[in-house]
């Protein structure tokens, strides 16, 4: 078998959610822009193989859905070569930031351009491939309090309680993707879980994103219902929402941005504090500024 598969891409038709309105202002936290070699060459340490992800295909799903803005990861199989990225950022000041994946020890031209660009954290990733790993966390830890910046962890949920005590200390907020890529078969009582919930009551940020990777049932996903909402309930100021478009790594069922929109209405039914995840907290970790009522739904 292919060591990186080829992967589909995500619904070509995008729409907002039928279950309520996405307000002004809202953050799609989590989306990855990738390009084609030779241009933006792949790693070869990635575990899939994406299509080409557009910042214009991306936009234009920010718009189908009602999203005001959107932050960027780099994703993994660009490795540390942040172009694409960048690129998009310079291109939509107002309306992206991003989160870059770096070799430690860039000079401070390189660090100030990242900044300049949009970038206001940086991403340790252990799980498919092309990523930077744990090893130097205390490193990447000073890098970022020094920058102004947050870190940004893929990890498995297993893996934290061993992390646990260095990710307490760390002198930067920080933020776990797709609530750990916790599977919910093992339970509300899985040590791991617990971890991680005991992690954000204490002062993580979570992803409330990534159902899909998360399920056991498949669409529409109601088995992830309990355990977003445990995780909500012990930081509803520390929650933000990511679609995960393009939805990389996935061979299931391939879902609208919208049916993971709807998804929200069960995962934090108050509309005010579904709000917040949408709007405050994502404003407050990314540094986006208030959107006025006249600009609702302005595309910049």
């Amino acid at each position: 078998m292919d060591p990186a598969p080829a992967c589909p891409g995500p619904d070509l038709r995008p729409h907002g959610p039928t279950r309520y309105r996405v307000p002004p202002g809202a953050v799609d936290t989590h989306a990855h822009v990738i390009g084609l070699p030779p241009a933006y060459p792949f790693v070869a340490s990635r575990s899939y193989t994406p299509p080409e992800a557009t910042a214009e295909r991306y936009l234009g799903m920010l718009d189908a859905t009602g999203m005001t803005h959107g932050v960027l990861i780099q994703v993994s199989v660009h490795g540390t070569d942040n172009r694409l990225t960048l690129e998009t950022l310079r291109a939509h000041r107002e309306r992206l930031r991003g989160i870059a994946v770096i070799p430690l020890g860039l000079p401070d031209h390189a660090l100030a351009a990242l900044k300049d660009a949009g970038i206001v954290g940086l991403r340790l990733n252990i799980l498919y491939g092309g990523g930077i790993g744990f090893e130097q966390l205390s490193s990447y830890a000073a890098l970022a309090r020094e920058m102004g910046w947050h870190l940004q962890f893929l990890i498995d949920a297993r893996d934290l309680a061993a992390l646990a005590p260095k990710l307490a200390d760390l002198p930067v907020p920080f933020v776990i993707d797709h609530w750990g890529h916790f599977q919910v078969s093992r339970g509300l009582d899985d040590p791991g879980f617990r971890t991680l919930v005991s992690l954000v009551r204490d002062g993580a940020w979570v992803k409330l994103s990534g159902a899909y990777r998360n399920t056991v049932g498949g669409p529409p996903y109601t088995d992830t219902i309990p355990f977003v909402r445990l995780l909500h309930a012990a930081a509803p100021d520390r929650c933000v929402w990511g679609s995960d478009w393009p939805h990389v790594a996935h061979w299931g069922p391939m879902m609208n941005v919208g049916d993971l929109l709807d998804l929200m209405a069960d995962w934090v039914p108050d509309d005010t504090a579904r709000n917040r995840v949408f709007v405050d907290n994502a404003h407050r970790l990314y540094g986006f500024r208030p959107v006025a009522a006249s600009d609702a739904g302005l595309v910049r």
